[in-house]
């Protein structure tokens, strides 16, 4: 036997040809069943397979062969076709890639838009009812027309994407592109989700036709169908064969056809569809024959290599056929689309590539010429036919005209003379090119003259001969010139006429052919415009498919306003294209194709730009891919219209006038039928308007309609004919505008003479914007003539005249008039001579007067309010304006008449003018406003006008009333403010001239005078009125909310301020804190000099923190450099406040200097960051801005540095202290960490030493470090440099002590891990004393000896001397097992006192925790208290040392979480009170207990144990207080830890954590080190680890899916509190958390086990077991989650993909075990005994072996089947599986 790697077999070729020409079979399936057969090819083992030397029966030879070897002739071998379908070849396929994994959620989240497509093609539009006048009718053809364009813009998209889906997926799988499969799957699924809304909309329209709408649907339909199809068929997992997905696409090009059709924009017929089968025909069979050559050169191939490549070259050749003839059909329907013709060029181009490959694979693999020359023919048939298929759908693209007699010529004309131009100084080139300029012209005379000897019409054939004529002349002068530059070829003025001579003749080919010249421009100009706007509606769909992935607002928001107006020019140009092929030869139809394209050009160029800046900030590949392409596609397209643009309207001329003259006049028309239907009450409104959005467009448009006039008018009077002609455009598209809102506000309205004033006032405009427009043109012709230029400004006012009535007869324009004549009518009463006498006294008259100026001054609000909202608001609101203002004119009046002085009177009444014509102004800014939303600085005028109004109110009012001090400024600034609120209704609209960040600057220096004024109000207002001390209260309340609103708007603003880079208020607020530093007598310090040190190093080391992490930032990520610049503002501004008061307590004053001067240079160093940091934020990449920040960084940090010396420098031993305190805090953690790890039993030596050899060292540290207490506490009262010797000892010294204690644990080994716990727990009781004692002596230091802190720190080195007695009794027992337990108990107790006095002390924690966190705390309480009267009653050494750690550890807990929860802002004094009342009880009651069961230890009687269950109740009372207690700080929104719901989610989660972290040590793990030797199973470790490292990441994703599906069935309420459950619930839920315990324990078991394997430790069997003991219990946790959850949820299909994840992994690690485990069963090998005896007894030991095997086998079987049993009684219902 030999190996032979085996291949696939070429197709027979008869089936091919059976393929191609089978009548019963579409054309378009041919050779698709190739690439089904070829299927297998692509999921290679990649090794070699051992087998049997027999060949494959398709290319063996005679010789070989026998004559029963016969092939089968046009049927396909059955085992072949169940191979490439059948599900062992499914079950075969390799996990999927990352890429393939991408891929299949891009086809999930494109097969969610198709099922939504489909849904919304159930039904059409429902479009309102139309009216029949004749811009309803335009509307109706127009929506037609462009919905008939997008639809075949996406149906050209979506089979260009299938060709692409099919083209990409051709090859092998390892191979392919799949982010570009994703991109063409998702351009797929946008253009289809766009066409759904196209096609609704369409069969809406043309409903009226019988049939047609429903057909239009169904056909949508049957395409949505098809591209789900698609889908499915191309999933990588699903493993479809080859021919599903041609299929697939195949109904979708068929599909596509009949779409179109139904729409009637089917492009090909019959004959064009008959020929592209027949050549596609041909391509097959031409494919077919170079397949049966190359099988003939397989046949005679000795090599066997050299065979293969001609088998796999043929293969790809007959697949890649297969490729374009199913891409032909695809892409068939839509073939004049030019992405579709590059899919199809791209087949073509890949059936190229497979000949040529196979013909070299040919030449290589025999050298029979006959064979040879069969294999290059049949290539060259393959590529010929392939040519002209590509040529055949070439020349469709061109639509397929013939190439004319002056076509030909005139190109060459004008490409030559482009040529010659170029050329010059290169004499004989230009020489050359005139030779063929001449030839060209002279075919181009001939053939004019032979037309026009041919021509009827005598005055067309004079036309031509003249032409004709003209042409010859000028060829000849161009002759004359060429030969002048040939004779001096040195000549430049030779070339100069040459030249000249060919642009004469240049211009006079165009006058020439200038008919023929124009229709072609416009038709490309036609057929760019058509790409374009495709191209457009594909960039729009690939935007929108993009949003829902695109992280940057900003650029969303710019590619989203750029694809709007886009939109909105997509329609005008599909109307000039309609317009152009319904009338090719009319001059305006050209015009207005011309013009739409230019209009088109700008907003097309602003979406390419914005959609090229968004592709990098769209996180999905597919989606980003998608949009860079049509971005691309589209900037192509628009270089092409603006080319076909340009060249058209030279061609056509200045025309512009005449086309804005006929485009008038037909809007005159559209409005004189809309006056016809309004009078019959048959104008109706156009879908999409409204009275508002109408007269918003109607006012806004005014304008450009009086700007472009404006400039048309210019423009005509200084006679520039061109920039006249743009004006005329631009005015008539803004009176097209202006047409359709007039109508738009005719049929909205109600009033039906408000309509017919509207439409007749619209005729107007459009009448005398006609006769502007011709005598504009009538000037252009007579620039210089006095009277034209009369004329033409006569019109214009005419016209301006016509458009203020227009806006006139807006809605709400007339309501506004009336209240401003009715202000005028009543202002004249201002206008008497002597004011009437006043019948009600002074005070009801200042009464009257108040109360009717606060309601004209709120009615003055409500009208800036209304001016934003409807025309009816601001209706109703101006007129109750105008009534408030007329009872305020009265008011006014008669107290004018009270005043008896004449000069007073006069001014009051000057007052009420003022405010008369500020009233007017109001008014007229709102009407100006309503007109026009979005008019520059309309805003800021009405806002301007509102505030002129109050202030003129409020001058009055101080002028006429007599009031307390301080009441009339109150009243003034309550109406400031009433006037001022309105804006905060709209944020958004700018109301002044300042930029954002003069906005912040502003509102942040205004907010502190709002501060301090307020300040002010609270403290004068309760001076000197006694009588309303009433109101004290309240306004201390409303001045401390104020004060809280105004810290809010600071707090916003410092963060809005440094996100945006503006760093302007910081460096403020450093240089103000900096400043106060040197200011006067600082305030009367309430500390010492140590306290403000501490402070000092804490903000100082912050700043050094955040200076750091601001360097990282910089280059990493630079936004967020604002929060940090604001960070360090703060801190420095609080280092600065402790720095003057530590300045001020500092000796000597040198040292205050020092710290002074080191903090302000500090401050200049931050100032200078924040700078930097700011101008790094507003140039990102910015590399010197970068540089500059680091610099400034260090700087800061050597400045940190500095102020810390200055600060030691003043108190060095405080100093020292302080960075004691900070060594000492670092070794409590190291501890607390050591305890966890030998809890864990995982502290075990390096090697053989015992505890004694440490001991020793211990006692002298431990004594050492008494010395050191000694000499710490006398240096709190001696110098500052002792102080800082024993401080710089005392740390050093418990470093050491820690470092001996735990080298002494590890040495105890792990066996006995609470031994070493009560070890650690003994040291750590010191070095917490010590941090306390050094604590004490930097607060100690320097004070008398009567100082309350020289008490604490006697107190504290009482506490520390306790302790390290405590550690030498401890170490002394640790190795007596009969007084270790004791003497641990003894340490807790201890302990345990220790903390119940920091916890009753007043301090408070620094931060706080939930009470939920506390009730857990309390279980430990529970579970110890058991603990400890077990342990009294058993007195067993062992049981005390673990009751004396867990109760240690208990204790503490409690006490820290009970004191964070009490002090939580929200808690009340009672709760809390009453929660620090019973910690303590419950602590007490435990020392008690503790104390209890020390004396069972020492005197064991019955009486005594008894006395342990009486101290047990008291701390069981106790702990259920702090429960009750706990619940109530949380109130309503309790939620009860012991629910089952909350515990099977804090166990899922738990389990997953335990999961997590088992996978992270798995992480860290490396195989055993071991000789290297010729070994296969080198890699075996590895292998487990991988797969260990599998299983772990697997089942910690099962837990979290596990942890969703229960968070959902609470969230649907299927889980819960509700009573009637709570039985089943809890039943369900634990069950639910067995499981996941289960899961957790299993894959922990996997971990160790893999541990074990990789150290050598442990079989393979075992290993074995655990992976299958995860899967197993996966499955328990799979059963428990669908109990009660809905089988299709989210959170279910997670979860069981999460198993499915766990059973692969755990399956994978189970085949490499075995693997590994019968790899070394064959390595045993037995030495056979050559004695009969020996042999004898060899086989007796190997027989008892077995059987001694077998009977431990059958135990172990009845072992595990009785733990299941005892398992399977604790598992709920659910988990029972003969229950299921």
């Amino acid at each position: 036997m030999c190996s032979l790697k085996h291949y696939p077999r070429i197709p027979s070729v008869p089936l091919l040809q059976e393929c191609i020409n089978s009548p019963g079979t579409p054309e378009w399936r041919n050779c698709i069943v190739v690439s089904t057969i070829l299927q297998q090819q692509f999921n290679r083992v990649g090794r070699v397979e051992h087998g049997s030397v027999a060949l494959p029966g398709i290319i063996r030879s005679g010789s070989i062969g026998g004559p029963d070897n016969t092939f089968n002739m046009g049927t396909m071998p059955s085992a072949q076709q169940q191979i490439t379908t059948g599900q062992m070849h499914r079950g075969h396929m390799p996990p999927l890639s990352l890429a393939q994994q991408a891929l299949m959620g891009t086809i999930n989240t494109s097969m969610q838009a198709v099922q939504q497509a489909q849904a919304d093609l159930g039904e059409v539009d429902n479009l309102p009812p139309l009216g029949q006048d004749m811009a309803s009718r335009v509307w109706v053809q127009n929506k037609v027309d462009e919905s008939k364009h997008e639809i075949h813009s996406q149906v050209d998209a979506i089979t260009a994407g299938t060709a692409s889906v099919v083209n990409l997926t051709a090859g092998d799988p390892t191979d392919t592109d799949y982010t570009a499969v994703g991109c063409a799957i998702t351009t797929i699924s946008s253009n289809l989700t766009e066409m759904s809304r196209g096609v609704k909309l369409l069969a809406a329209l043309v409903e009226d036709q019988v049939g047609s709408g429903q057909n239009l649907m169904g056909a949508a339909r049957t395409l949505t169908g098809a591209v789900s199809d698609l889908l499915r068929s191309v999933e990588p997992a699903a493993g479809e064969p080859r021919q599903t997905v041609l299929t697939a696409a195949g109904s979708i090009g068929q599909a596509s056809g009949d779409l179109l059709r139904h729409m009637g924009e089917g492009e090909t017929d019959e004959r064009f569809q008959d020929i592209l089968m027949s050549l596609a025909k041909a391509v097959a069979n031409a494919a077919a024959m170079m397949v049966l050559k190359a099988k003939n050169v397989a046949q005679v191939a000795e090599d066997t290599v050299l065979q293969n490549r001609v088998i796999a070259a043929a293969t790809r050749c007959a697949l890649s056929t297969s490729q374009l003839v199913a891409c032909t059909k695809v892409v068939s329907p839509t073939i004049s689309s030019p992405v579709c013709q590059e899919q199809l060029v791209e087949a073509g181009k890949l059936v190229d590539r497979s000949v040529e490959s196979c013909v070299k694979a040919c030449l290589a693999a025999t050298d029979e010429g006959e064979l040879l020359k069969q294999v290059g023919a049949a290539a060259n048939t393959v590529s010929q036919a392939l040519s002209d298929l590509l040529q055949h759908v070439r020349h469709y693209a061109s639509c397929g005209e013939p190439i004319g007699r002056y076509d030909q010529a005139t190109d060459t004309i004008m490409t030559v003379t482009e040529s010659i131009f170029t050329s010059m100084g290169d004499a004989g080139e230009m020489v050359r090119q005139a030779r063929v300029l001449a030839q060209a012209t002279s075919d181009l005379v001939n053939a004019m003259r032979s037309d026009a000897e041919a021509e009827v019409d005598v005055d067309n054939s004079k036309k031509l001969l003249a032409a004709a004529k003209l042409l010859a002349d000028a060829t000849a002068r161009m002759v004359e010139a060429a030969k002048g530059a040939a004779a001096y070829p040195e000549n430049e003025d030779q070339q100069q006429r040459l030249r000249e001579a060919a642009e004469g003749l240049r211009v006079a080919t165009n006058a020439a052919a200038q008919n023929a010249i124009k229709k072609k421009l416009v038709n490309r100009l036609e057929i760019a415009a058509k790409q374009a706007a495709a191209a457009a509606t594909q960039t729009i769909a690939a935007a929108q498919n993009a949003a829902a992935s695109n992280k940057n607002t900003a650029s969303h928001q710019q590619l989203v306003h750029s694809c709007k107006a886009v939109a909105d020019h997509i329609p005008q140009l599909v109307q000039g294209m309609r317009s152009n092929q319904a009338q090719p030869e009319e001059l305006s139809s050209q015009l207005a194709l011309i013009m739409a394209s230019q209009s088109f050009l700008q907003p097309g160029s602003k979406m390419v730009t914005s959609a090229k800046s968004t592709v990098p900030t769209v996180t999905d590949q597919a989606a980003a891919m998608q949009l860079g392409q049509c971005a691309k596609n589209l900037a192509t397209c628009l270089a092409e219209l603006r080319t076909a643009t340009q060249k058209a309207h030279e061609a056509c001329g200045p025309l512009e006038i005449d086309y804005a003259l006929n485009a008038v006049q037909t809007l005159r028309s559209e409005l004189q039928d809309a006056r016809m239907a309004a009078h019959d009450g048959q104008l109706k409104p156009l879908p999409g308007e409204s009275l508002e959005k109408c007269a918003q467009d109607l006012g806004s448009t005014s304008k450009a309609v009086g700007s472009s006039m404006a400039q048309l008018l210019t423009c005509a009077a200084q006679g520039n004919e061109h920039y006249t002609g743009v004006a005329a455009r631009e005015t008539a598209q803004a009176l097209r505008t202006l047409a359709q809102a007039a109508r738009g506000v005719a049929a909205s309205t109600k009033e039906p003479q408000s309509a017919a004033a509207m439409l007749d006032s619209a005729q107007y405009v459009m009448e005398g914007s006609a006769m502007l427009i011709h005598e504009a043109h009538q000037a252009l012709v007579s620039p210089g003539d006095a009277e034209s230029q009369q004329r033409l400004a006569q019109v214009a006012r005419a016209v301006s005249h016509s458009l203020n009535n227009c806006v006139n007869c807006l809605p709400g324009q007339k309501d506004v008039d009336m209240a401003l004549r009715s202000i005028g009518e009543a202002s004249k009463k201002l206008l008497v001579d002597t004011l009437p006498t006043c019948s009600k006294s002074f005070q009801e008259a200042q009464s009257e007067l108040n109360h009717t100026a606060a309601e004209l001054n709120h009615s003055a609000g409500d009208v800036v309010h209304s001016s934003r909202g409807t025309s009816s608001q601001l209706a109703m609101a101006s007129g109750k304006f105008s009534e408030d203002f007329d009872e305020f004119l009265d008011t006014g009046i008669e107290m004018a008449g009270h005043t008896q002085c004449q000069e007073d009177q006069i001014e009051v009444i000057g007052n009420l003018k003022n405010i008369s014509m500020a009233s007017s102004k109001l008014l007229l800014a709102a009407k100006s406003l309503s007109v026009d939303p979005g008019a520059a600085n309309a805003k800021n005028l009405l806002a301007a006008a509102a505030r002129t109004v109050t202030e003129s109110i409020n001058q009055l009012i101080t002028l006429c009333t007599q009031q307390a001090p301080g009441q009339k400024e109150c009243d003034n600034a309550l109406r400031e403010l009433e006037a001022v609120r309105g804006l905060l209704d709209n944020p958004s609209e700018p109301v002044s001239e300042l930029s954002y960040f003069d906005c912040i600057e502003s509102v942040m220096e205004n907010s502190k005078v709002l501060g301090e004024s307020m300040a002010g109000i609270s403290q004068h207002c309760k001076t000197g009125d006694v009588p309303a001390a009433h109101t004290h209260d309240a306004i201390a309340e409303a001045v401390q909310l104020m004060k809280e609103a105004v810290d809010d708007i600071m707090v916003t603003l410092n963060e809005a301020a440094s996100e945006g880079g503006m760093v302007g208020g910081m460096v403020e607020a450093i240089a103000e804190a900096m400043g106060r530093l040197n200011e006067g007598t600082p305030p009367e310090p309430e500390g010492s000099f140590v306290d403000y040190q501490t402070t000092m190093v804490k903000y100082s080391k912050a700043i050094a923190i955040t200076t750091q992490e601001m360097m990282t930032k910089s280059v990493t990520c630079p936004e967020e450099l604002g929060g940090l610049a604001s960070q360090v503002t703060v801190d420095y501004s609080q280092l600065a406040h402790q720095g003057r008061l530590a300045a001020a307590t500092a000796e000597p004053e040198e040292v205050g200097f020092q710290i002074k001067t080191r903090v302000q240079e500090l401050g200049h160093g931050c100032i200078y960051l924040v700078q930097k940091a700011g101008a790094l934020q507003m140039s990102p990449t910015d590399s010197f801005s970068k540089r500059e920040l680091i610099e400034c960084a260090r700087g800061v940090t050597e400045k940190v540095s500095m102020v810390l010396s200055a600060l030691q420098a003043g108190n060095k031993g405080t100093q020292a202290c302080i960075t004691a305190a900070s060594t000492v805090s670092g070794i409590i953690a190291d501890l607390d960490t050591t305890i966890m790890f030998a809890s864990a039993g995982t502290l075990n030596p390096e090697n053989e030493e015992s505890f004694a050899d440490h001991r020793e060292s211990i006692l002298k540290t431990a004594k050492a470090l008494v010395e050191d207490t000694k000499r710490l506490v006398s240096g709190a009262a001696s110098s500052q440099d002792r102080l800082a010797q024993a401080a710089q000892s005392s740390a050093n010294t418990i470093t050491m002590l820690t470092d001996v204690v735990k080298l002494g644990a590890t040495s105890m080994g792990s066996d006995d891990p609470e031994t070493q716990v009560v070890l650690i727990n003994a040291v750590r009781d010191v070095a917490k004393a010590l941090a306390e004692l050094i604590g004490a002596t930097k607060c100690a230091a320097g004070k008398p000896a009567d100082d309350p802190s020289m008490y604490q720190l006697k107190s504290a080195a009482k506490v520390m001397v306790t302790n390290v007695t405590s550690l030498l009794k401890t170490v002394k027992a640790v190795e007596d097992e009969a007084t270790r337990g004791t003497r641990a108990l003894e340490a807790t107790i201890e302990c345990i006192k220790q903390e119940l006095t920091v916890f009753q002390s007043k301090d408070v924690p620094e931060k706080s925790t939930t009470p939920e966190e506390f009730i857990r705390m309390t279980k430990g309480i529970t579970t110890a208290t058991a603990k400890a009267v077990a342990a009294g009653n058993s007195a067993q050494q062992e049981h005390v040392i673990a009751t004396a750690n867990l109760s240690r550890k208990a204790i503490s807990d409690m006490l820290t979480t009970c004191k964070q929860a009490a002090c939580h802002p929200e808690v009340s004094e009672e709760v809390r009170s009453k929660a620090l009342h019973y910690g303590s009880e419950c602590t007490t009651g435990y020392i008690d207990l503790l104390e209890q069961v020390l004396l069972v230890l020492q005197k064991p009687t019955a009486d005594q144990r008894q006395q342990l269950a009486v101290h047990s109740k008291c701390v069981a009372g106790c702990v259920t207080e702090l429960i009750q207690t706990a619940e109530a700080m949380k109130g309503s929104e309790w939620v009860d830890p012991e629910d089952p719901t909350v515990i099977a989610e804090t166990e899922l989660l738990g389990a997953a954590a335990s999961i997590e972290a088992a996978a992270k040590k798995l992480e860290q793990l490396k195989p055993r080190a071991k000789p290297k030797q010729a070994d296969e199973t080198l890699d075996f470790e590895e292998q487990i680890l991988e797969a260990a490292k599998s299983i772990a990441a697997a089942t910690s994703a099962l837990v979290k899916s596990a942890s969703a599906a229960q968070r959902e069935l609470v969230a649907q309420g299927k889980v819960g509190s509700i009573l009637a459950n709570a039985v089943d619930d809890g039943q369900w839920s634990h069950g639910l958390i067995s499981a996941a315990r289960m899961v957790a324990a299993a894959t922990s078991n996997l971990c160790e086990a893999a541990n074990a394997s990789v150290q050598g430790h442990a079989s393979e069997e075992k290993l074995i077991s655990s992976a299958k003991q995860v899967a197993a219990s996966t499955a328990q946790l799979l059963v428990a989650c669908k109990v009660k959850a809905q089988p299709d949820s989210e959170a279910m299909r997670r979860l069981q993909a999460a198993g499915n994840a766990v059973k692969r992994a755990s399956d994978n690690l189970v085949k490499a075990a075995q693997k590994a485990a019968f790899d070394k069963a064959d390595d045993h090998s037995v030495v056979v005994k050559t004695r009969f005896v020996g042999g004898i007894a060899q086989i007796i030991a190997a027989q008892e072996e077995m059987l001694r095997k077998e009977r431990e086998l059958e135990e172990a079987r009845k072992k595990l089947a009785q733990i299941r049993q005892q398992q399977y009684k604790f598992l709920p219902t659910e988990l029972r599986e003969d229950e299921r």
